[in-house]
């Protein structure tokens, strides 16, 4: 029976695959327990997926699932879990930026009684000061938009315990923010700093656009603020505009006044548009949000899998079928 399962996500990782494998099982090696390598392959183009399976061949611990195409990180992570066979689940990116050691550290703080262990970074190493502020500002904005408490400077590395893992199986909202998830569902949790480092090979796999696609999910998520800003907002607005009316009406009936200047009129008229279209656009990102929802559809699709699940289920067939 398996006793830790470890999820890692991987994307077009093909530089540093092997080098994550050798690194994660030296660590599990050390665990008091049988384990799992449970690679979730999202559609990469390059040779990680051979690369696996030559691992997989070679290792009975390894295990993996292979998307049909890319569905994304966060839907990695959660396929990832919906087969993970472990009482502890460790999730940790593929680019050894997490160092896999600190996985120990989470296994004792396990033992200790805690179902959540998450990973903190104090430092955040080989990253360009343009993403380190981004990221220190959206956790902040995050925390004050949000009803509930999500650490800040934490990403997914983290060990959950089983009975989280099947409470998170049970969400099957579409638009997914895994760590804010974890923090919703509660039980008793504690961080670990860490000093995160440069990715070992490769590039990242968040360029600006998934990084700001990514804050949305995150905020839209876990917060209607967004849209009682842009209703107030809008009440704000209009009772400006419903004062400029009455200035208006005032010089125009008591006063020799005339109103001059269409070009302020213009550049009026185009900032009060441009605020409804924010507002139409922040109340379109929780339709389409709805939308994805009611549409029902799988998460992702696999094409191809080997998981300690599987094998479960082929040796109860040939128990049964040789009875």
């Amino acid at each position: 029976m398996v006793k830790y399962s470890v999820i890692i996500p991987v994307y077009n990782e093909e530089p540093v695959i092997r080098e994550t494998y050798k690194r994660l099982k030296k660590v599990m090696e050390q665990a008091d327990g049988p384990y799992e390598l449970l690679f979730v392959n999202d559609g990469s183009t390059d040779r990680t997926m051979t690369i696996i399976k030559e691992l997989a061949a070679q290792d009975q611990a390894v295990h993996f699932l292979d998307f049909s195409r890319n569905f994304g990180h966060q839907i990695a992570i959660t396929a990832g879990m919906e087969h993970a066979a472990g009482e502890a689940i460790v999730i940790i990116d593929a680019d050894l930026q997490d160092p896999p050691e600190l996985i120990l550290t989470m296994i004792r703080k396990w033992q200790e009684g805690y179902e959540v262990v998450y990973a903190k970074r104090t430092k955040r190493k080989g990253e360009t000061f343009f993403k380190k502020q981004t990221a220190h500002w959206f956790y902040r904005l995050l925390r004050a938009v949000t009803e509930i408490e999500i650490p800040v400077d934490t990403g997914d590395f983290r060990l959950i315990d089983r009975k989280v893992c099947d409470a998170l199986i049970h969400m099957k909202e579409r638009n997914r923010f895994v760590r804010g998830l974890v923090s919703w569902v509660g039980f008793k949790q504690a961080a670990i700093e860490y000093e995160r480092d440069e990715r070992f090979a490769g590039e990242t796999k968040y360029p600006l656009k998934k990084m700001l696609r990514f804050s949305m999910d995150g905020i839209t998520s876990f917060s209607y603020k967004p849209l009682k800003l842009a209703s107030f907002l809008g009440l704000l607005l209009s009772m400006g505009s419903g004062i400029g009316m009455l200035v208006v009406l005032y010089l125009k009936l008591f006063t020799d006044s005339t109103v001059a200047g269409w070009s302020s009129l213009l550049l009026t008229t185009l900032f009060f548009n441009g605020v409804i279209l924010i507002i139409l656009g922040v109340i379109g990102e929780y339709i389409g949000r709805i939308y994805d929802e009611a549409k029902g559809r799988p998460l992702y699709i696999v094409q191809e899998k080997h998981t300690a699940e599987r094998e479960k289920e082929a040796s109860t067939h040939h128990a049964n079928a040789s009875y």
